[in-house]
């Protein structure tokens, strides 16, 4: 009797812990799938109008790049992309869309860059001469 027992009596045990294990694959496979679903519902790219109607900024909302954009309704000259920021502010931290956002200031030429998840701040300067573009961060 005791040995017909004995299975019955470890069954619970294995499957309380078989049901344990699983819950923490559940935890990661959500996780991801939460990261995935916020990759494609938050734009990676932005664009941002300035003062001037025909100028542009493009935003890079995930590594804080930008570029100036220009378009023209009359000839090909008249359209361009310039770099503002060609490289990326964001180095060993967390790449996610959204994680920066452009604010207009009373400035026609001039922009502040936020970085929403670390705070840091940017102003940065557009203009149709490049010694007059910059990205300077702002210091606290």
């Amino acid at each position: 009797m005791k040995n017909f027992m004995l299975p019955f009596l470890l069954f619970p045990l294995f499957a309380i812990g078989g049901c344990t294990d699983n819950a923490s694959k559940t935890g990661t496979k959500t996780e991801a799938h939460e990261q995935l679903v916020q990759t494609y519902t938050v734009e990676r790219y932005k664009l941002f109008p300035t003062q001037n109607m025909w100028t542009f900024i493009k935003l890079d909302t995930q590594t804080g790049q930008m570029w100036q954009l220009q378009y023209s309704i009359n000839d090909d000259k008249g359209r361009f992309e310039y770099d503002l920021n060609p490289n990326a502010l964001v180095v060993n931290g967390k790449k996610v869309n959204g994680r920066f956002e452009l604010y207009p200031t009373q400035n026609i030429y001039n922009f502040i860059l936020l970085d929403k998840i670390e705070g840091k701040t940017w102003q940065v300067q557009w203009s149709l001469d490049e010694e007059n573009r910059a990205v300077l961060p702002i210091i606290k």
